[in-house]
């Protein structure tokens, strides 16, 4: 890790304050985990030259805000934010949320319990909670103030699905999981997906696998007269893997697709030349080229001052920051009636939509149903078709 990490972090200690006192007229909350007290002793970093990994993905989720900031800082919008840290062990958690002061939006990178809190607390002053990274409702139903922007995994498997209709209704379908809890939930969440779907259901086989499955278990599911779409219905990332080695050799004489689940896109294995006649497709609540006019600038930016490539925590940080910053300029206290408005996306498109309740049919909160599908084959990273 470049030694510019740790002095940038130090300068984000030093800016909170002069940010907080610059008189704007909009107030706006940042949450991210930042590990600051964990970094240094005093103004004294602890880590030398490196960055502990623990302490990237908040950062990085700063950095994409603060660059979205930046831009709109340029225009002289009236912005004034308050950044906190969910991991400080000086201030705890809940006293920062609970000396909050009157901020008219809360954008953060938080864990469940987090959102939880973040999400009772908008509701509380009935003002927009945007969820940036986590995948998950975290079961806070009944809030119209709350909005996820990482889309859940019901939303996934109807993207899934969706183009199971589209492209391979005639294909042999085979779904493949373990026997467990959680692999149980994800082949209820696809039957059930199924079963509200509108359209020709897809003729699915379901296949549950030991631990320790071989070539000879895979074999007897797959035909060779026509494309074998494979879907990897587990969370586990071992079975994935596992999965995906054995059906890989296969693919010359049983042309197969094998669609796994959004975790999938950090499995830096399956770049291998092993996997290369296989064409593996996962969905993505963001996807990025990286090749449009904001995405490059952005690159080139992070990679002058930190010598790296951004992640997509820092594109996760900048799209919320200027999409819903440009929402609250605005629409003032009215944006909490303007959260699924289509207005200021970059980069990737968002489909914020709300979310009802089945048992009351009212709203519980809002969700960006935008899914992308994303194939890898050969090495090469394109929406899938």
């Amino acid at each position: 890790m470049n030694k510019r990490f740790p002095f940038f972090i130090l300068a984000l200690c030093c800016s909170v304050q002069l940010l907080a006192q610059t008189p704007f007229r909009h107030k706006l909350a940042v949450f991210a985990p930042l590990y600051l007290d964990s970094a240094y002793n005093g103004f004294q970093y602890k880590h030398g030259n490196t960055l502990p990994r623990y302490i990237i993905p908040g950062l990085e989720f700063y950095q994409g805000v603060q660059m979205a900031l930046d831009s709109m800082n340029l225009e002289g919008v009236p912005l004034e934010v308050f950044v906190y840290d969910t991991k400080s062990k000086s201030k705890p958690f809940t006293t920062q949320v609970r000396e909050m002061p009157e901020v008219e939006m809360i954008i953060g990178a938080a864990s469940a319990d987090e959102v939880r809190i973040l999400a009772n607390v908008a509701l509380e002053r009935k003002i927009p909670f945007i969820s940036s990274s986590f995948p998950n409702d975290a079961g806070v139903v009944n809030n119209p103030y709350f909005v996820v922007l990482n889309s859940t995994l019901p939303a996934h498997f109807r993207t899934i699905y969706q183009f199971l209709q589209k492209t391979h209704a005639l294909h042999n379908v085979v779904y493949f999981r373990r026997k467990s809890t959680q692999d149980t939930w994800l082949k209820d969440l696809y039957t059930e997906t199924g079963n509200t779907a509108t359209g020709t259901p897809v003729k699915t086989k379901f296949v549950e696998l030991d631990a320790d499955f071989t070539t000879e278990d895979i074999l007897p599911f797959l035909d060779s007269n026509t494309t074998n779409v494979c879907i990897a219905g587990s969370m586990d990332e071992t079975f994935s893997k596992q999965l995906a080695a054995t059906i890989a050799p296969l693919t010359k004489e049983y042309r197969s697709k094998l669609i796994g689940m959004p975790t999938w896109d950090g499995y830096r294995e399956l770049n291998k030349p092993e996997y290369r006649d296989l064409e593996i497709v996962y969905t993505a609540p963001l996807y990025n080229p990286r090749t449009d006019k904001i995405s490059v600038t952005i690159t080139e930016l992070y990679k002058n001052k930190f010598y790296s490539r951004p992640s997509d925590m820092v594109f996760w940080g900048y799209g919320a920051a200027w999409k819903y910053g440009r929402l609250l300029l605005e629409y003032g206290r009215d944006v909490s009636s303007n959260l699924a408005v289509d207005k200021f996306d970059v980069f990737t498109d968002y489909d914020v939509q709300p979310v009802l309740n089945k048992q009351t049919d009212t709203l519980d909160y809002f969700e960006n149903k935008k899914v992308y599908l994303v194939s890898k084959m050969n090495g090469v990273v394109t929406a899938a078709r």
